[in-house]
C-alpha cells in the first residue's frame, strides 16, 4: 500500500490547528488535520478564554466565524474582582458591555471552528510518534499505530510538547516554579451561594504571597478554580490526587489563615481536583527558516497563562499563517518566513509581559501590584488560566 501525501499537513486540532484549517478553507485551500484524540468530545476543554480585540477577534473575522463567536460570549464575564487573603475587595470592576476582551467557554469556541470544517477533514486517533525530512521541504511523519504519510508542508500545532518542534528547535518547556490545583464548582448559585458571591460574575484574583486563587464563572453557572502555590517541581508528586478530600488538605495547608470563604474554593469543590505544573518556552523562542514546516501556538511560544495571551496567540498565528499562504500561491517558503517574521517578535512581547504577570501576581506584597495595575490603568491583566 502507497504512503499517502497531504499537501499541507497540520498536527493538532486545538484552537490553533482548527483555525489555520478553516482560514485555508474559506480560501479554497485544503489541509489535512491529525489529531491524537479519538473524537472531539474525548476530554473537555478547559475554562473561560477572553478574546482580545487585536488578536483572537481578528483572527475569528478572518475565519469568517466572528458573528458566530459574538453570540456565544458569556454575558458579565469581563467583570474582575481582586481580594486579599482576609477576602477584602482590594478592586471591583463590573462588565458593562464596551470592553475589548469578551469571554467565552473554549469548549464553545472549538465546538464553532469544528462546525464550519468539512467532514472527514480533521483524522482523529492518530497520535504523532515522529517526523522526519525527505529534502525538498517534504516531511514523513510516523503515527504511534503504525502508519505514516507525507506532507509538502508541516505545521506543527500540537501544544507544549509537541512532537514536531524538534525539527526546528531543541528547546524544552521548563518548569516556572508555579503549580496549580484545579476544581469545579457546579451550579454555583444554587449549590455554592456563598463562593459564587465570592467570584462574581467574571474573574477572580484572590491574591497573597506566593500564592493565590485565580477563579472565574463559566457560562454555564459553574466556578472554575485554580490553586496557585509558588513550589518546587516535586511538590504535586507529594499528593494523592485520587484520594479528593486528602488532596483538598494537602493544597489547603499552604493557604493556613485564609479567609475561609477563600478556602472554600477547594474545599467544597465537587469532584476531584486537578494537577498542573506551568512551563513555558524561553522568552523570545526563535528558530531559523528550515523548509517545509512551522509551528504556531504553543508549539511556538509556550508561556505561563498570566497574561491570558496564550489561546489569542494561536488564534492569530493561525490566521497570519493561512493568510500568508493565501498570498504567496505556490511560494509556501515564502508564506512561512513572512509568517514567522510578525509571529516571532509578536510571541517574544507576549511571553515577557506573562512572565512578569506571574511574578507581579505572586510578589511579597500581593495582590498589591494587581491592584496597582488596575488602577493605574497600565493594562489588563484577565483570563489567568491554561491556554492549551
Amino acid at each position: 500500500m502507497s504512503t499517502p501525501h497531504f499537501p499541507i499537513a497540520i498536527i493538532g486540532a486545538g484552537l490553533g490547528g482548527l483555525t489555520l484549517a478553516r482560514v485555508l478553507h474559506v480560501h479554497g485551500i485544503e489541509a489535512a488535520v491529525f489529531d491524537l484524540d479519538a473524537s472531539p468530545a474525548a476530554r473537555t476543554q478547559g475554562g473561560m478564554l477572553d478574546i482580545h480585540e487585536e488578536s483572537g477577534q481578528a483572527a475569528l473575522r478572518a475565519a469568517g466565524l466572528y458573528d458566530e463567536f459574538l453570540a456565544r460570549v458569556h454575558s458579565g464575564g469581563q467583570a474582575v474582582r481582586v481580594l486579599d487573603r482576609d477576602a477584602g475587595v482590594r478592586f471591583e470592576e463590573s462588565d458593562d458591555g464596551t470592553g475589548g476582551r469578551p469571554e467565552i467557554d473554549r469548549g464553545d469556541l472549538r465546538r464553532v471552528l469544528l462546525g464550519s470544517l468539512p467532514e472527514g477533514l480533521i483524522h482523529w486517533g492518530a497520535k504523532v510518534a515522529g517526523a522526519r525530512p525527505l529534502g525538498a521541504g517534504r516531511h514523513e511523519v510516523t503515527l504511534e499505530d503504525g502508519g505514516s504519510f507525507t506532507t509538502d508542508l508541516l505545521v506543527g500545532a500540537d501544544g507544549a510538547w509537541s512532537r514536531v518542534r524538534s525539527l526546528v528547535s531543541d528547546a524544552r518547556p521548563a518548569y516556572c516554579g508555579v503549580s496549580f490545583a484545579e476544581a469545579d464548582l457546579r451550579d454555583a448559585d444554587v449549590r455554592h451561594p456563598v463562593s459564587a458571591e465570592v467570584v462574581g460574575g467574571g474573574m477572580l484574583f484572590a491574591l497573597g504571597a506566593g500564592r493565590g486563587f485565580l477563579a472565574h464563572r463559566e457560562s454555564d453557572g459553574s466556578l472554575h478554580v485554580y490553586a496557585a502555590v509558588e513550589a518546587p517541581e516535586e511538590w504535586l508528586d507529594g499528593v494523592d490526587f485520587t484520594d479528593t478530600e486528602a488532596a483538598g488538605r494537602a493544597v489547603l495547608e499552604h493557604f493556613d489563615g485564609w479567609d475561609k470563604s477563600l478556602r472554600a474554593l477547594v474545599a467544597d469543590a465537587d469532584g476531584a481536583l486537578v494537577p498542573r505544573r506551568i512551563h513555558a518556552l524561553p522568552v523570545g523562542h526563535r528558530w531559523d527558516r528550515v523548509p517545509g514546516v512551522t509551528l504556531l501556538g504553543d508549539a511556538a511560544h509556550l508561556m505561563s497563562p498570566f497574561a491570558g495571551e496564550g489561546a489569542n496567540l494561536a488564534l492569530i498565528d493561525a490566521a497570519d499563517l493561512g493568510l500568508a499562504l493565501v498570498a504567496r500561491p505556490g511560494d509556501p517558503e515564502a508564506a512561512l518566513a513572512a509568517y514567522e517574521a510578525t509571529m516571532f517578535p509578536r510571541a517574544e512581547s507576549a511571553a515577557a509581559e506573562s512572565a512578569a504577570g506571574g511574578a507581579m501576581l505572586f510578589r511579597a506584597d500581593a495582590p498589591q501590584g494587581l491592584v496597582d495595575m488596575f488602577t493605574g490603568h497600565r493594562g489588563e491583566i484577565s483570563g489567568a488560566a491554561p491556554s492549551e
